[in-house]
């Protein structure tokens, strides 16, 4: 893996992303992150990777970066909060939910999160 390039990380997370191996999928993608750290794609891989694999802090600081860099992201928005709310940080988790769900009024996932949120 030292001669490969921050796409060749990608691409082997992202195949372990799939495969359900969410663990084994950090390790490329950190690497890749780390040559490439403003590349949305890497960050929002590597963010699922650590969400799935109840990483919720880690997961949190990658759509936090995501979010910073991309502040209509809707999708970012949905997991950082998701990520927020598992971690403890409620109040924070229902403005990122907010702005998904206003960001997305179609997306029922967006909504429902939102409501859940509200309601907690």
């Amino acid at each position: 893996m030292s001669g490969e390039g921050a796409y060749e990380f990608f691409k082997k997370g992202s195949e372990l992303l799939e495969r359900g191996d969410f663990m084994a999928a950090s390790v490329p993608l950190e690497r890749a992150r780390s040559l490439e750290p403003d590349k949305g794609s890497i960050r929002e891989a590597l963010g699922r990777a650590y969400f799935r694999s109840a990483r919720f802090e880690q997961a949190a600081e990658e759509f936090a970066a995501l979010v910073e860099r991309y502040p209509v992201n809707d999708y970012a928005h949905f997991c950082l909060g998701r990520s927020l709310e598992k971690t403890g940080r409620t109040a924070e988790a229902r403005k990122h939910a907010a702005l998904a769900a206003c960001m997305r009024p179609d997306r029922k996932d967006y909504q429902a999160f939102r409501e859940r949120l509200r309601a907690a």
